[in-house]
């Protein structure tokens, strides 16, 4: 099955752009291999892409300065094909290591035609909730999202999602299968609804300010909501979230804080609400300091406190060769703040992107 959607979508992407063009000859597809591949039509309305992420890992995690995790390990393996055609886009992205091969990340339709500028997405996909989250994980700035990010935001999830971007702003309006929060994710508990509405204001040259705002009303009485603030001037970036859950009338609240700077000069790349990877000037690349300061309930699984009440800080330093080619050494660590347990990871990653 997995052969089939990758394979579909490279068969209907050579028919369609050869029916277009009216023509039966390769002749008229273009091929960039320059750190991806993609098959495109000559008046680029029609594209065929193969992509993935491969992120090596290293991590040693302690709680109360007993080591719990000491290894070598593959943190993601994915796999995509997407194919674009006029208003349509298709995408099929699996996990295909670390005992989870075959498992979808993404599979969905999406259709840009709509009026006013709205596109419709059907499928499996990201709930729009939460700047740390909706950032890839290729492209995060710690090698690790905060647990604020962890707790409050969704993963992926099967619906359909209407969303449109105008100037420096978007909105995004979904309805989901909600898989939960707070519980186990195997089970299905009805339908969320989520949101998500950003702007940016130019501050001048390679400077920004981006609000972003979030809401999602789910099954079994939650509520989540969060708010972002982002600020980019030259090579400084500074970002926090503070996020709100409500479950049967339980509150739930946590936030973070957290800065970089680029040592090379670069300044940190944003786009529809979102940032991406640091893209190096140079041929020796890139270099990046990142500081991060969270606290309140959160998933603080990666220095082994669970999902709690505590604080941590971290510190990272990542380096960009290219487009393709990123490592990063991060230290966490944190204090529980209902037991006084403490936990700390060391994690080191190789990746490579195309």
């Amino acid at each position: 099955m997995t052969r089939l959607l990758f394979a579909l979508p490279l068969l209907l992407a050579v028919n369609l752009v050869q029916a277009q063009n009216g023509s039966t000859s390769l002749q008229d597809l273009q091929v960039n291999t320059n750190g991806k591949f993609v098959v495109s039509s000559a008046d680029g309305n029609s594209e065929f892409r193969i992509g993935g992420r491969l992120q090596w890992d290293y991590n040693q995690a302690e709680e109360n300065d007993q080591v719990d995790e000491d290894g070598l390990d593959i943190r993601r393996a994915r796999l995509y094909a997407s194919m674009a055609m006029g208003d349509w886009y298709y995408k099929a992205q699996f996990n295909i290591g670390n005992g989870n091969g075959g498992t979808p990340e993404d599979l969905y339709v999406k259709y840009s035609g709509l009026p006013g500028g709205w596109s419709a997405t059907l499928g499996r996909q990201l709930e729009p909730f939460g700047l740390n989250q909706l950032v890839s994980s290729k492209d995060i700035n710690m090698l690790e999202r905060s647990a604020v990010a962890e707790l409050y935001s969704f993963s992926r999830s099967d619906g359909l999602l209407l969303s449109k971007a105008v100037g420096n702003s978007t909105l995004s309006l979904g309805l989901f299968e909600d898989n939960g929060l707070f519980e186990d994710n195997s089970d299905l508990n009805g339908l969320a609804a989520t949101g998500r509405a950003t702007h940016a204001f130019g501050l001048g040259d390679n400077s920004l300010l981006h609000l972003g705002a979030n809401y999602s009303s789910r099954a079994n009485n939650v509520t989540n909501s969060a708010l972002e603030l982002a600020w980019v001037g030259g090579p400084l970036h500074i970002q926090t979230e503070y996020a709100r859950s409500d479950v049967a009338g339980v509150e739930f609240s946590g936030y973070y804080l957290q800065a970089g700077y680029i040592l090379t000069g670069e300044s940190l790349p944003y786009s529809k609400g979102v940032f991406k990877q640091v893209a190096s000037s140079s041929a020796s690349g890139a270099w990046e300091v990142v500081v991060r300061y969270e606290s309140g309930d959160g998933n603080y699984s990666d220095i082994e406190l669970g999902t709690t009440d505590a604080t941590a800080t971290g510190l990272g330093l990542n380096y960009y060769l290219n487009s393709n080619i990123r490592m990063g050494i991060s230290y966490t660590s944190g204090e529980d703040n209902t037991n006084n347990d403490s936990g700390s990871e060391w994690r080191g990653r190789f990746q490579f992107a195309f």
